[in-house]
């Protein structure tokens, strides 16, 4: 199958989700199918990554949008207009005419839009088009919104709205809507009817999937967070570890040691307190997540921001990394409380539950087990592929049918 696959990011190095999603997606998609991609860029130093998808491209475009949003004509235009911020900020009319001329000269079976706000630069089409929605970027602006100042957030509201608006027709022009999530799948339901989404996960990366589940002791722990704190809610995690979670423990638990680590960790505004390290890495240094997830005895993820699926949970059970989190956190994941991960909501939750698993053995091991044996069998990318496949081949069939 010849697919057109639009991002608005370039799928290297694996920063975010959605980088590390669509790097893997394209690792196995590629043993199969012929992949045209093309990817928003915003500097010309990430051109130098494109060398890393050759191998799973037959082409690769990529087409310059804004490098920084708060630009004078850029906020002019969300204001001024209908559109939304989020729309203008990541237009590229460089992508508008490549593809443009791409469907011109060119014959493909499928375009995969990987989120809704790359849609405006795909031209009027016949071909089948699945939309993926990797998260509900109106509900997760919403919960941006909230945390700001009264009177900086009446500013932003009406942007909300038309967020609201353009996300909702763009799931109506595709052919086909996926989400990560069931949860994310219900959203859109309620909010269309008449679509009715399929659920395409995410996964846990193949180098964090360990051959065998690892023996820990318990006595000593290391408590791990990681995420990329460009992104509000792993910020809000990494504060509510320190501001909240951390002092209680301190007063609770002795010989242990919780580390926070990530990109732009350094430009954590956190304070310094006891049993605390803080470690800031490169996403390209794949050694480090491997040896902090190697090291550490237990995940914590106080994580209260929506939208699609932590692949940092993911990753935690790949690893055979027992899960602490809260409900948001492992929302969209197929997971029970007590089962797979253990659930927390409060500070004292979540330090009675560290305190619970630490202290049986046999609990540690019953999640360690039951975690590494969902993410095998629900959410390796081989699988996942599979199931995109599928989904391909549904809708060019009903295309085919139809004309």
């Amino acid at each position: 199958m010849k697919i057109l696959m639009v991002t608005p990011y370039l799928p290297y190095p694996p920063e975010s989700g959605g980088q590390i999603r669509t790097l893997n997606l394209l690792k196995y998609l590629s043993k199969s199918h012929d992949i045209s991609l093309i990817s928003l860029y915003k500097n010309d130093d990430e051109k130098k990554y494109t060398f890393y998808l050759k191998s799973f491209c037959s082409q690769i475009y990529l087409c310059k949008r804004p490098e920084k949003p708060w630009q004078a004509k850029i906020l002019a235009r969300a204001i001024f207009t209908l559109e939304p911020l989020l729309i203008v900020r990541n237009f590229s009319t460089e992508a508008k005419a490549v593809l443009k001329n791409l469907l011109k000269t060119e014959k493909f079976d499928v375009i995969h839009a990987e989120t809704f706000y790359v849609m405006p630069h795909l031209p009027k089409t016949s071909l089948p088009i699945l939309l993926v929605e990797q998260t509900i970027e109106y509900k997760v602006y919403q919960h941006f919104v909230d945390n700001l100042s009264p009177l900086i957030r009446s500013f932003f509201y009406p942007d909300i709205l038309k967020l609201k608006y353009w996300e909702r027709y763009y799931w109506k022009k595709a052919s086909t809507v996926a989400t990560v999530s069931q949860h994310d799948q219900e959203i859109i339901r309620k909010e269309e009817p008449n679509i009715d989404p399929v659920i395409i996960p995410n996964g846990a990366g193949d180098e964090m999937l360990t051959n065998k589940l690892p023996k820990k002791k318990l006595d000593k722990p290391i408590l791990l967070f990681i995420g990329n704190f460009y992104w509000l809610q792993n910020k809000e995690a990494a504060g509510y570890l320190v501001n909240k979670i951390l002092p209680l423990l301190n007063q609770q638990l002795d010989n242990f040691k919780f580390v926070i680590g990530g990109q732009q960790a350094n430009k954590l505004n956190l304070k310094k307190i006891k049993n605390m390290e803080l470690i800031n890495f490169n996403p390209e240094d794949n050694s480090i997540v491997k040896s902090l997830y190697r090291q550490a005895t237990l995940f914590i993820a106080p994580i209260y921001g929506p939208g699609g699926t932590r692949l940092k949970i993911l990753a935690s059970m790949a690893a055979g990394l027992p899960v602490i989190s809260t409900q948001t956190g492992v929302e969209g994941l197929a997971v029970e409380d007590g089962v797979h991960v253990l659930v927390a909501e409060s500070p004292q939750e979540f330090v009675d539950k560290i305190k619970t698993i630490l202290y049986d053995k046999k609990l540690y091991l019953h999640l360690q087990k039951n975690s590494y044996s969902k993410v095998k069998e629900t959410y390796s990318w081989s699988a996942i592929s599979k199931k995109l496949e599928a989904v391909y081949q549904t809708i060019k069939q009903k295309n085919e049918n139809r004309n």
